[in-house]
């Protein structure tokens, strides 16, 4: 087992049982007990786990977000072709409004040569375009979000009302016909909403495992969605449900 699906293994097991022994993670995950003690310490420096003699606990709660750096290993390859993709709608010298979250980081970084103006709402996202040669860079303001840099709060709300973007590429922590587009922060949700608003067209970006999920926020009904790009073996009757509503569904 790869170690970012191995750390996702461990994070989501103990989430789940509240603690595990080190014995009881070497069984679930096929590793060494010296493997899964490293991965714990990994885990610990992250904020995701509490450590104790033999085993650890959990420190997130089962409607918490995982922090970004444990996010941004999960299903990588996946991000990457959707960003490919989602990147592939956008045409030269449109205005861009690009969401927080990882997936959108990885759809930074599909348009960091393009000839386009993009305002991120991350600093992460800021930071893979800072140089970009072609691009035009605006940034709102906002309070960012420790370990996200999601740019969250009035100042960014305020930004994002003043402007009007061709295109919204939109990240999510869940994401069904049913419960629409939700994510885990308030604060979060708002700016969303803000940047959906903003937009001619909305595009959304989710991998597979976001149709499973419903958030606490909710931010948007899928109506609002012009496009959703995700990867191959998402749920059938959820993207036919999608496409169902009026929403192009393109998978990769």
């Amino acid at each position: 087992m790869a170690s970012a699906e191995r750390l996702r293994r461990i994070t989501e097991a103990v989430r789940e049982a509240g603690q595990l022994s080190v014995a009881e993670l070497a069984g679930l995950t096929g590793a060494s007990e010296m493997t899964v003690r490293r991965d714990l310490e990994v885990l610990a420096d992250q904020g995701v786990l509490e450590r104790y003699r033999g085993g650890a606990r959990s420190l997130l709660l089962r409607g918490e977000e995982p922090p970004f750096v444990l996010r941004e290993l999960e299903r990588s390859d996946a991000k990457r072709r959707i960003a490919a993709e989602a990147a592939s709608l956008i045409t030269d010298g449109e205005s861009v409004v690009l969401d927080s979250g990882t997936t959108c980081l990885e759809v930074a970084r599909a348009l960091a040569d393009r000839r386009l103006t993009v305002m991120p709402l991350s600093l992460h996202a800021a930071n893979v375009l800072t140089d970009a040669p072609r691009l035009k860079l605006l940034l709102p303001g906002g309070e960012p979000r420790p370990g996200e840099l999601a740019l969250t709060g009035p100042l960014a709300e305020a930004s994002l009302a003043t402007l009007r973007f061709d295109t919204a590429v939109i990240g999510c922590c869940g994401l069904n016909a049913a419960d629409g587009l939700t994510a885990y922060d308030l604060a979060d949700a708002a700016v969303k909403r803000a940047a959906i608003t903003s937009a001619r067209r909305v595009v959304a970006v989710a991998d597979a495992a976001k149709f499973s999920r419903t958030a606490l926020a909710f931010v948007a009904p899928v109506s609002a969605l012009d496009a959703v790009v995700t990867e191959e073996g998402a749920p059938g009757d959820q993207t036919g449900a999608l496409t169902a509503a009026g929403v192009t569904v393109r998978e990769v």
